[in-house]
């Protein structure tokens, strides 16, 4: 059985955001939150390999190609902060989550959960934001293409 490309570009967004993740822990600079904005260019890839593929497909209706290039990027954040939250009880906890930024949505100390759920919702912003931008080039592509005979 085929996957459906969202969730497989999806399941691409995680593993570049995990695999990028774990690299800056490596170098030991995860501590850095604004290197946490290089993670919206894995979400742009895997949104924008699902669109493309729809346009390759002769899917031009823009609707359908929101709702798949949301499926998309949410995909690829659930799982990613998923992947998170287990990573993060692997590694101490609260404890772990604590070694990570200190500029953090909430200030204080934050929980795991409360770490995760801040993270959601910045994910879920940005998948707005980038399959909005990606739909408006794909779509003004797609129509300046058509018109040419």
């Amino acid at each position: 059985m085929k996957m459906p490309k969202e969730f497989y570009n999806g399941f691409i967004i995680f593993l570049g955001i995990g695999l990028y993740f774990l690299f800056m822990e490596l170098l030991g600079l995860a501590d850095l939150f604004y290197l946490r904005l290089f993670n919206v260019l894995f979400v742009f890839y895997g949104t924008n390999r699902t669109l493309k593929t729809n346009f390759t497909e002769g899917k031009t209706i823009l609707v359908s190609n929101a709702a798949s290039a949301l499926t998309t990027s949410l995909t690829g954040i659930f799982l990613s902060v998923i992947g998170l939250i287990i990573y993060s009880y692997s590694r101490g906890g609260d404890a772990y989550v604590g070694s990570l930024s200190k500029t953090f949505l909430f200030g204080g100390n934050p929980s795991v959960m409360t770490y995760s759920i801040s993270l959601l919702f910045e994910g879920i912003v940005s998948a707005v934001i980038v399959t909005f931008m990606l739909l408006l080039y794909w779509d003004s592509r797609y129509s300046s293409d058509k018109h040419q005979s």
